[in-house]
């Protein structure tokens, strides 16, 4: 039977295939303050923004290839029960051939309704005024904003709770409520903690090996380990 390896991504996983980080250095999300482009507030005040801002990151999106992180992960499957928690919009995952990808923070190539939050559909290309569900609503971008609920935290909480393995690549531990996700692991569960500049975990009781490397690095390195564990 195969040992579950869930894993937690962050921006920086994709940034090595050329997406910017949610919050660059000086706040702005692609030249954006994330205020105006990432709330209900925004949303509400400027929709055309909005809508303008995420057909930018869609078009984007499809310039962009999975980089070796995102393959190794994927390949990992056949050694393990790989789930992937991502904080990520993009589709990289899935496109580099991961099967079990769980989206906290909602799909970038994923629309909704302003009205019913169940209805969701697939969209590749520009959203816009006049797109509307069955009733004749505005579709908006499915996309969990700050201060909205994250509707697939309870499923990352079990998957967590299972973990043999856990992992965080390419994130800061600085966004909750996904950060908290590694105080709910089993205090036996090993984990693997890469990022170029890691930082101080407190309280953690788990068996942590910090691999201070950029994620193409760092998987392929935490790889290694894990099936030296096995042999």
């Amino acid at each position: 039977m195969k040992k579950k390896l869930v894993v937690l991504t962050g921006a920086g996983i994709s940034a090595e295939s050329g997406i910017k980080t949610f919050r660059d250095s000086d706040g702005l999300w692609e030249g954006h303050n994330v205020n105006d482009v990432a709330t209900p507030e925004g949303w509400h005040k400027n929709p055309a923004l909005v809508l303008d801002f995420y057909n930018h990151r869609r078009k984007q999106l499809k310039e962009v290839q999975p980089n070796l992180g995102h393959i190794i992960l994927a390949e990992l499957e056949n050694e393990f029960d790989v789930f992937i928690i991502t904080q990520n919009v993009d589709d990289l995952h899935e496109r580099a051939g991961s099967t079990n990808v769980l989206h906290l923070h909602g799909e970038l190539l994923k629309v909704r309704s302003t009205k019913n939050p169940e209805y969701i559909l697939d969209w590749h290309n520009d959203l816009n005024f006049g797109d509307f569900d069955e009733n004749k609503n505005q579709l908006r971008p499915h996309i969990v904003w700050f201060g909205e609920e994250v509707p697939a935290l309870e499923e990352a909480l079990t998957l967590t709770q299972s973990a043999d393995y856990f992992a965080v690549i390419g994130t800061s531990l600085q966004v909750y409520p996904a950060a908290g996700l590694i105080d709910f692991t089993s205090r036996k569960t090993p984990i693997f903690y890469i990022d170029p500049k890691p930082v101080k975990i407190p309280n953690l009781r788990n068996p942590l090996e910090v691999i201070p490397m950029r994620a193409t690095e760092g998987v392929a390195f935490m790889k290694e380990k894990l099936l030296n564990q096995m042999r």
